[in-house]
């Protein structure tokens, strides 16, 4: 059931005057369109972000088909439009509407939103005005659909508290059809009895949504928690009524295999950052890097079998016609069946022309023999996550890996093909000293050594560093970030290390990071600086281009918010954090353990040369 109006006035006043429209047009292979009255509740699933890049998000796909299989609910897509786009959407009063079937967002029932980075987040404020839907939460009324995040960023959702009605955290799958029936029965009865308007209208949904909050354990409703400050920090989060939790628990899969893949991706027409076909082997990472919020949110360990993932790629391929699979988990040579996996996709898969990636690769004694088992077709170089390159900054962030593996696995890549390498590291890690940026120049020359012994010349090697910034959930969570200026100093100190041409070092823009490190490890009054940065024009800031840094410093100035409290001066271990209410497995308790290792390593490093 297409809106052709709409849909007809977009084609012909609208597209001819934005860059890439086909990217707002729709009609892929394998989307799906269902009549909105066969259907009883519509979904609109949002990535905040261009097409290119939301298109790319494995997590999309997934929740796209768990929704559409059900007969009577329909899922449809909508992404942030460029300011092109945007432009000529507020020109001409056309909403922001759904690719399917060019449905105003405001006439869904629920908004679903993903949060996967923080700079992404006035894109948010974006989508919702463009939708014709209140900013604030608080605004809102029955008739509005209902605007639900999920994603890594929920794990504080206190920045985004004022504009999304309910937060999940955890596995998305089993708490996304629970949310849905349960909004579509409470709004139904309300639609039975008359949607109220102004204070009558905002009682109404704060009903309702107190009904979700008190049901289901995963529902966290930000309205009905009000934070207590104390010298410019968080000291409570108080409970405005009694019948919904104090803290609020992940959604968690028990059974992965029992979970389907989406085997039937939409294909897009045009050019995205991911064209390839993933398949999700492995959810969980058998490992406690204390840096690693991933690891963190994302426990039980839980995988599928290689039967069943053979099968998914073999149906994926057969509906899309993809040239590649890429295999998808925090640590895929980690999944316990790697070496069968691989050989059995590499047997069917070959024939057809399909490369298999394994992104994700841990250095461990599997590495060693990677580069001869995946071969090289259409690949060239091997991507490494060392993290860090000496011994006992290892043991401190707790990745133990070994540089024998390391480099065994780059010569057994050179000898089979492969004739680059790109590390990733980090730096500003707590307790970081000289040495240890020291030995991130050491190993890529090292690497390009081998190289050369192997094929006669220097290969390339890229070092990949980015500024650490400590995340919620992670033993990290009680210190602060790192300063500009030490960055800038490292980022310097590396380059004048780098001795040999054919080794580049990228270092992540300290803006960026530091911007994200107010965003993540912000309280409630970090959503002030979010609106003012976006009233004043920040738009795709996750994209170089576009990113104004001073205008978000002035918003944050503008906001009353103290950067150096909030992001650099570390919290006592007893204190207080802005998401202490979000529990994760294991809970702060072992955090706080972690945290204490920590600081001993810390001193026994400070120590050694």
């Amino acid at each position: 059931m297409i809106n052709s109006q709409r849909k007809q006035f977009v084609e012909s006043r609208i597209l001819h005057k934005v860059s890439m429209p086909s990217q707002y047009l729709g009609g892929e292979r394998n989307a799906i369109v269902k009549d909105h009255r066969t259907v009883k509740g519509k979904i609109c699933l949002a990535f905040p972000d261009a097409y290119t890049i939301g298109m790319s998000h494995h997590g999309l796909q997934v929740l796209y088909s768990l929704m559409n299989r059900r007969d009577d609910w329909v899922a449809e897509r909508a992404f942030c439009p460029w300011q092109d786009m945007e432009a000529q959407l507020r020109e001409h009063n056309v909403p922001l509407y759904s690719l399917e079937t060019f449905t105003a967002v405001s006439d869904f029932d629920v908004f679903g939103i993903s949060l996967q980075y923080e700079v992404s987040s006035p894109n948010v404020l974006t989508m919702l005005d463009l939708a014709g839907i209140p900013l604030h939460a608080t605004d809102r009324t029955m008739a509005d659909p209902l605007v639900l995040a999920g994603g890594p960023c929920c794990q504080n959702p206190e920045p985004m508290a004022d504009f999304i009605d309910l937060f999940v955290t955890g596995d998305g799958e089993p708490a996304l059809p629970l949310i849905c029936d349960m909004w579509l029965e409470l709004r139904e009865q309300a639609r039975a009895a008359g949607f109220a308007e102004g204070a009558a209208g905002v009682q109404q949904r704060a009903d309702a949504l107190q009904k979700i909050a008190a049901e289901l354990p995963f529902a966290y409703v930000p309205r009905f928690y009000e934070p207590e400050y104390q010298d410019g920090r968080v000291v409570a989060l108080n409970r405005t009524r009694n019948d919904v939790p104090e803290t609020i628990e992940p959604s968690v899969i028990r059974d992965l295999e029992g979970i389907p893949l989406p085997t039937s991706p939409i294909v897009p027409y045009v050019e995205c950052v991911h064209d390839r076909i993933a398949i999700e082997i492995m959810r969980g990472c058998p490992w406690q890097c204390r840096f690693c919020q991933s690891t963190v949110i994302k426990r039980p360990l839980r995988i599928r079998s290689v039967d069943t993932i053979i099968n998914a790629a073999m149906e994926s391929y057969r509906n899309t016609g993809f040239n590649e699979i890429s295999i998808l988990s925090l640590s895929s040579s980690d999944y316990p069946h790697f070496e069968e996996l691989v050989k059995r996709l590499h047997e069917v898969f070959r024939p057809l022309g399909v490369n298999i990636s394994v992104p994700s690769l841990r250095v461990n004694e599997t590495l060693r023999t990677l580069p001869a088992l995946i071969g090289s077709e259409r690949r060239g170089s091997l991507t490494l996550a060392p993290e860090v390159a000496r011994d006992d900054m290892r043991e401190q962030i707790r990745k133990k890996i070994k540089n024998e593996d390391l480099f065994a696995g780059c010569r057994n890549a050179f000898e089979n093909g492969f004739d680059s390498v790109k590390l990733y590291f980090m730096c500003g890690l707590p307790g970081e000293r000289p040495v240890d940026l020291d030995g991130i120049v050491d190993m890529a020359e090292h690497i390009a050594g081998i190289g050369k012994e192997v094929k006669g010349r220097y290969v390339r090697v890229t070092a990949s560093v980015s500024n650490f910034v400590p995340k919620s959930h992670t033993p990290y969570q009680w210190n602060g970030m790192q300063r500009r200026e030490y960055f800038q100093w490292a980022h310097k100190y590396l380059w004048s290390r780098r001795k040999i041409r054919s080794i580049n070092i990228k270092c992540h823009d300290i803006d960026t990071s530091l911007l994200e490190g107010v965003l993540s490890r912000g309280d409630r009054r970090t959503g002030k600086a979010i609106e003012l940065a976006w009233q004043r024009g920040a738009r795709m800031d996750g994209w170089t281009e576009h990113m104004d840094a001073q205008r978000w410093w002035d918003a944050i100035a503008d906001a009353g918010i103290d950067i150096d409290q909030q992001v650099h001066t570390q919290y006592g271990l007893t204190d207080k954090l802005p998401w202490d209410h979000v529990n994760v497995k294991y809970g702060r308790t072992f955090l706080e353990k972690e945290q204490s290792r920590s600081l001993t390593q810390l001193e026994a490093m400070a120590d050694a040369k």
